[in-house]
């Protein structure tokens, strides 16, 4: 079973597993998860036969935010969990 694969998250810097993967998108896998996983199986063909193909779409067929949109999306979370320590 490839969900309990583990390697290095590049976005969380952290171990995870596969099945982490497929579900970080809330109902949907990851966006990164083809460029993280296809060195270890074939993940693709594996998504593809586990997708509908409104949630490919959905999750691959997106395009990706810029890196200054992120940053600031980053930013902003820090602020509120900071605000709610305090």
């Amino acid at each position: 079973m490839p969900e309990q694969l583990e390697i290095r998250c590049p976005k969380l810097g952290n171990q995870v597993t596969f099945a982490y993967c497929l579900r970080e998108g809330g109902d949907i896998p990851c966006p990164r998860t083809i460029k993280c996983w296809h060195s270890y199986f074939p993940v693709e063909a594996y998504l593809r036969e586990k997708l509908a193909s409104d949630d490919w779409k959905r999750c691959f067929n997106q395009k990706p935010k810029e890196k200054i949109l992120t940053l600031v999306e980053l930013i902003e979370a820090a602020k509120k969990q900071k605000q709610t320590v305090k």
